[in-house]
């Protein structure tokens, strides 16, 4: 008796027709069968949010024996649950996301709609990981993250993650150094709005701003990236800050 090919979902929030999801699945499909749902258009920025209220359209982009890729007008969040729910048969052994253009290092972590869409299937106790090019151009090369990429696949595949645990990767442009395992770097953004007048006479708004990272420790996320490495950061659904909750029992249970 055969083994069964491992069931691989992927998306992004780039996009179905990025090329960091193109790079990824092309690393995918000789390990398993791989499912795709990728959000129709560029859904970046939109962290974890859920579409309610409104319709959402799936589209068939391609369906072939070990390959199948969807498009929906809808948030990563969405495509996750879609996936899971509606378009595969069974639950998806890993999930993977990406590759993203553009950093999700630090606080740009919770903005992250690539790394929403790794916790939800964290959430789902799916091994899940996200990945990023610290690098907006979207023709920026991604060539020389790919063969880490394909390494840490390989290991996930090979040895799982632990139950609420999903992990948030990150490559540096230009040459890697190699890989180190840190945290999530503390930091801050300034936030900058262009403004520009219109005929109308009203005004519209453009989001800008510049990172401040205040974390000395190399393997703080940014700092190994800043340095040349690929980061791995282990994250989890779970925001409990567990160190305060006895501290924060004696506050408020007796008030």
């Amino acid at each position: 008796m055969t083994n069964k090919k491992p069931l691989i979902f992927v998306t992004n929030d780039d996009g179905y027709k990025a090329r960091g999801i193109k790079l990824l699945v092309d690393i995918l499909k000789p390990m398993g069968e791989v499912v795709v749902v990728a959000p129709q258009t560029e859904m970046s920025g939109k962290s974890h949010s859920i579409t309610a209220g409104l319709p959402l359209r799936l589209t068939e982009i391609c369906i072939e024996d070990s390959y199948k890729e969807y498009a929906l007008e809808g948030t990563p969040v969405d495509c996750v649950k879609m996936g899971f729910d509606n378009v595969l048969k069974r639950r998806p052994d890993f999930l993977f996301a990406g590759i993203n253009h553009g950093a999700n290092t630090s606080i740009n972590t919770i903005y992250s709609g690539t790394m929403a869409a790794a916790m939800e299937g964290c959430a789902e106790n799916v091994p899940s990981v996200g990945f990023s090019l610290c690098d907006n151009d979207k023709n920026a090369p991604l060539d020389g993250c790919l063969p880490f990429v394909e390494k840490i696949i390989k290991e996930v595949m090979t040895n799982g993650l632990n139950d609420g645990v999903c992990l948030n990767v990150n490559f540096p442009t230009g040459k890697i150094k190699g890989i180190k395992v840190g945290h999530q770097a503390k930091g801050y953004w300034t936030e900058e709005f262009d403004k520009t007048e219109q005929q109308n006479g009203s005004t519209i708004y453009w989001l800008g701003g510049e990172y401040h990272c205040t974390d000395k420790n190399p393997d703080a996320d940014w700092n190994a990236v800043s340095a040349g490495y690929a980061s791995v950061v282990p994250m989890q659904v779970d925001f409990t800050a567990w160190r305060e909750l006895p501290q924060t029992k004696q506050r408020f249970e007796n008030l």
